[in-house]
């Protein structure tokens, strides 16, 4: 499948959240394999260390660095410093430590920005579920994309592209995952409401994965029952793989999609999708 991908991101520069594993290290893989330069982020430096040297290793021009996206400076410094040094090259090296301001430094510019950053800390029910797991579950989910890009805003280019990544359970409540999945419903309004706002020059968009086995969701590959009960219900008979997430997200990032803003692609193997 790799000989058939084009280049359609020559030139750009994309940033990916929680991108060091998962669905969000393929978004960015794809992504820089089409040829962006691809900004990667987590909380742990040895896993943006090792995302960083499997990407370099693919032929793909990527930094990346902790960001904790709660974090306000955090976001901020990714940002400012990816701007500054895509404009001054190599005059500006400056060990910067933090989300934004590390874009600013790096690049001088911002094209694709993929919110994929989520949490789930509780499987209680949603009556049964702690005010500050509600909290966490808010500000992860959807508060800190909110507050990403606005600080994102003012660097966008235009023709920018923005994809946020929700979840099929934003459509189809799963035991366990009924909260998360209200975050994840607000995610599709939040598309809606910011592809209005930030019209003509940057799109909004929004890929809404099916069952993907992944450390995130790991009781895919850990517990048979689920899994198969899960792929029954798809119409395909299969789980989701994180290169299927990564195609679409890449779709909506695209020049491909330069007609379409505000709408949610779901890529869960035709599992029901209807709010």
């Amino acid at each position: 499948m790799e000989k058939n991908i084009g280049k359609r991101f020559e030139g750009k520069v994309a940033i990916v959240t929680a991108s060091t594993q998962g669905i969000g290290f393929a978004i960015a893989e794809r992504l820089g394999l089409e040829g962006a330069a691809v900004v990667i982020s987590s909380r742990r430096q040895k896993n943006v260390d090792e995302a960083v040297e499997k990407l370099k290793g693919r032929g793909i021009e990527a930094m990346g660095l902790i960001c904790h996206v709660s974090d306000a400076q955090h976001r901020k410094d990714l940002i400012a410093k990816t701007l500054r040094v895509y404009v001054n090259d190599i005059a500006y090296k400056l060990a910067f430590e933090t989300l934004f301001f590390f874009v600013y430094q790096r690049y001088g510019k911002i094209d694709v920005i993929v919110c994929n950053a989520a949490a789930n800390p509780s499987v209680d029910g949603i009556l049964e579920s702690k005010e500050s797991v509600l909290d966490k579950l808010w500000e992860i989910n959807v508060k800190t994309s909110i507050l990403l890009l606005q600080d994102a805003a003012p660097h966008l280019q235009k023709g920018s592209s923005i994809v946020f990544v929700s979840s099929v359970t934003a459509y189809q409540p799963s035991q366990g995952l009924g909260m998360y999945g209200v975050t994840k419903t607000a995610l599709l309004g939040l598309t809606k409401a910011l592809a209005a706002e930030m019209a003509p020059d940057t799109r909004v968009n929004c890929v809404a994965p099916g069952f993907v086995p992944t450390n995130f969701a790991s009781y895919l590959t850990t517990n048979e029952g689920i899994r198969k009960s899960i792929e029954e219900k798809t119409l395909l008979n299969r789980l989701g793989t994180t290169q299927d997430m990564a195609a679409a997200a890449a779709y909506l990032a695209s020049d491909d999609a330069s007609y379409v803003t505000g709408e949610t692609l779901v890529v869960a193997g035709g599992i029901p999708s209807r709010l």
